[in-house]
Order: structure tokens, then sequence, then C-alpha cells
């Protein structure tokens, strides 16, 4: 099967009893038993609901895994997935990680003695080096969020199998359109589906896709008991927005494409960050490891009151936090997704305050591209 094709036909596909295409919004939270403990399937809508059964089940056939599950948001199934560790273990993660990871290491998590440290994953030896007797998992993000540096996956499994690890994938970015890390050998892929899967900016949630039974079993014991889960109405919204996933990723890539090539030419852009660049560090294995290069594209206009400038004139660009959806959206990360992060940290990372981060939507690229002149005239 086809990635378009699978995008539509994977998973559970509409209701038998009553031949409806769409699967059904099931809003209900407990469900009638046959007798004392012997239930259909279904008990309680924390453990499980047909239409959230249904969005599970169909991440898991787009990342080929084992087991899916859909939490109330991008943050509650990384902070899930934590919580497969115990206090005293140790993670080593991307340092160029989306703010709100950053903040629930460094200030949520550490209460629990969960320890981490931020390495450049790009660097495979530096991986290897911040490895410790106690370390359990290697956390990456690729493309990262801002700067698109991208991590070689492969190398992180060869990696971690020789220390014994679990590799854990933010493919939010890349979605399973364009890459699947579990292919590649990766134990558990994470997404914010608030983003791309979601694709329209009205539905808030979390993806994660594992490998193994085993792993199956406790994240499921770890979601029915913490309970973040994804309603069923917000479930049924990210199947319809999975169905034009395919659709949506080849539009916006080709626009970025086309946006890419202008600020190349612009005298007020030094750096540009998109891993379709051949100058783009990590570009080749980019290229090795997925099918596409994404919609998201980070440049620099050189100081805070020029990226303000950008910010106040576009007029196709919504200023808005998130990414991901069919509407263009334009960010100063150092103000905005990443402010969590001491400043002295984001200027070691390279996320200066001239650094505007753009998801690229569906619009007319050459309407796009005449926005941005303007803005930036």
């Amino acid at each position: 099967m086809k990635a378009k094709t699978k995008m539509i036909h994977a998973g559970i596909t509409g209701d038998e009893r009553t031949g409806a295409v769409s699967v059904p919004i099931y809003q209900v939270s407990t469900y009638k038993q046959d007798g004392a403990g012997k239930h259909r399937g279904y008990e309680y809508s924390r453990t499980g609901n047909p239409t959230r059964h249904a969005l599970e089940t169909l991440i898991t056939e787009l990342e080929n895994g084992k087991a899916g599950f859909a939490f109330g948001s991008g943050m509650t199934a990384i902070t899930s997935v934590m919580m497969l560790f115990d206090s005293g273990d140790h993670v080593v993660m991307t340092d160029d990680v989306y703010g709100g990871t950053y903040r629930l290491m460094t200030s949520v998590l550490n209460r629990f003695n969960l320890d981490h440290d931020f390495i450049d994953t790009s660097d495979p030896e530096k991986v290897e080096q911040a490895i410790k007797p106690n370390t359990k998992a290697l956390y990456i993000e690729t493309p990262t969020n801002p700067l698109l540096k991208i991590t070689d996956i492969k190398k992180m499994v060869e990696i971690a199998k020789r220390h014994n690890l679990y590799v854990i994938v933010d493919n939010t970015f890349a979605t399973p359109y364009w890459q699947q890390p579990i292919d590649l050998g990766a134990d558990i892929v994470l997404h914010s589906a608030t983003k791309y899967i979601g694709g329209h900016s009205d539905v808030v949630s979390g993806l994660v896709v594992v490998n193994s039974d085993e792993l199956a079993n406790d994240l499921h014991f770890i979601q029915n008991s913490v309970g973040g889960v994804l309603g069923p109405q917000d479930s049924w919204l990210l199947i319809r927005g999975i169905k034009t996933l395919g659709l949506r990723m080849e539009a916006t890539e080709q626009n970025t494409k086309d946006l890419v090539a202008f600020l190349q030419d612009h005298p007020q852009v030094s750096n540009i960050y998109y891993p379709g660049l051949e100058t783009h560090q990590g570009h080749h294995v980019a290229k090795q490891q997925a099918t596409g290069f994404g919609g998201m594209v980070s440049f620099d206009v050189g100081s805070a009151d020029k990226a303000e400038q950008v910010l106040q004139r576009v007029n196709y660009f919504t200023l808005a936090e998130s990414l991901g959806a069919v509407e263009s959206l334009i960010s100063v990360p150092a103000k905005m997704t990443h402010a969590s992060i001491p400043k002295d940290r984001r200027e070691e990372l390279g996320i200066t305050d001239g650094l505007i981060r753009v998801s690229v939507g569906i619009e007319d690229s050459e309407d796009l591209i005449e926005d941005l002149k303007q803005a930036m005239a």
C-alpha cells in the first residue's frame, strides 16, 4: 500500500454495524457489561474508547509499530514515556529540543530524580561520551526545533544496542509520511499530533507508538493509571486530519522549497536552517532516513528589532505558537516556543533573538514570498 493510500485505508475504517464511512464518535464514559467483569472490550473510557482505539490503531500502522497510544497533549505523551523510567535513571537528550521538553526535564521531572544530559546528538561521539552506567535511553528530535538539526537514527540505534538502551524519537516535524523511525530500529516514536497530524489548528494531542509487546503493556498501564487520555471528539479530528496528511506534507514541502530559494537571495538573511539545502549540516543523513524534508524553515534576520518588524508587517503568516497547520505560522523562538530556555543557553545553541521560525502552509507560494518580501523591505 502506497503512503497516501495508507493514510486513508489503514487502521479501522468506517462502522460495520451501520455502514458509516467514518468512524463514529463514541462520546461515552462507561459501558454496559453483560455480567460482573464481563464486558465487550470496553469498560471505562479512560482505559479504552472505540474512537480513540481507531486512532491508536491507525497511528500504529502508519509507524509500523506494535501498539499506539493517544494522549491529551504532546507534553502528556512525553511525560508518560518518561514515566517508563525509575528515579535515578539517566536519559541522553538532543540539545536542541522543544522548549516544553526542556522545561519538563529541568523543572518537573528532575524533582523525581530522573537525570538527563542535553547533548548534540548529531555527533555520535558526544552521545557515546555522555552515556553513564545508569543511562536507560537516548531521546532524539530529528529534525529539531527550531534549528532543524539532523540526528542519524541508525547510528543512535547502533549505540543504544551496545549499551542496552531504548531509542526514543520525536517524529513531530517529519511525521510518519516522511519518516518511520521504528523501521530504522527505534523503540518508541512520539508526536505532538497538535501539529502536522491534526493539521488544522483545532486539536491538542500527543501520540506514541512502541515496537514491542512489553513496552505496549507498560505504557498502557501508565496511560490508564495517569489518565491523560485523548477524548473521542479530538481522536476523530486526528483521524480526519491524517486522511489528508500526505497531500498536505507534499504541498507544504514544495512551498517551503520555493520560500527557501527566495531567502537564499535576500541580503538581510544571514543563516537559513532547512534540511533540504545541500549546505545544511546533516542534509545527506536526512536524505537517507526520510523521504522528504518537511515544511519548517528557520532563518536569521540579524536582530530582535528586525525580527519584530517582520512579525508586525506580514499578512499571510499568522504570528502564533505551534506549527504544522494548513495556514502559514511565524514565530520568534527566543520569545515564544523557547523562551523557557535561559538566554545564555539559547545563544550557545544558536537560537538568536533575530531567528525567525516559519511553519509553511498550503497557500500559494507566490503570495507567501511576496508577503515576506514586503515585510522585510
